[in-house]
């Protein structure tokens, strides 16, 4: 990814974007409103968070997909990823790592997902109302 200026961009923490469709069907980006938050986790919860086994458990589908990929969330699959995001929402406790890294809490790992999941949950809203997608990489 790359900045306005051409330069590459090494990124640490997932982001969430929500975009729209053009005309033609491509990728349209729009600026994140002031207020909204972007940042969706550290790198490493791909897989220790988004895309452990206990989310798996829980039935999750869309959130898995970081384990291994960027997730693409379609407008039409904005309804089922927001259902999904109120099932991890209820079930915090139940997937927060425990014992992956000694220097962090688990209640480090409590607060950083709920806020996390928070900016999802608000970016999830926008592109519903938007009639845009997600994404999160």
């Amino acid at each position: 990814m790359r900045n306005g200026r051409g330069l590459l961009l090494v990124r640490m923490s997932l982001l969430v974007s929500v975009y729209l469709l053009d005309e033609n069907g491509n990728r349209q980006f729009p600026e994140t409103p002031a207020g909204c938050e972007e940042l969706a986790g550290f790198e490493s919860w791909r897989t220790e968070v988004w895309g452990n086994e206990a989310v798996r458990a829980l039935g999750a589908r869309f959130f898995p997909v970081l384990a291994e990929n960027d997730l693409y969330v379609t407008p039409d699959q904005v309804p089922d990823f927001i259902r999904e995001t109120k099932v991890l929402r209820a079930n915090l406790a139940s997937f927060a790592p425990q014992g992956v890294d000694e220097r962090r809490t688990r209640e480090w790992y409590l607060e950083g997902i709920s806020s996390r999941l928070a900016n999802i949950q608000i970016a999830a809203g926008w592109a519903l109302g938007a009639g845009g997608g997600i994404v999160i990489w």
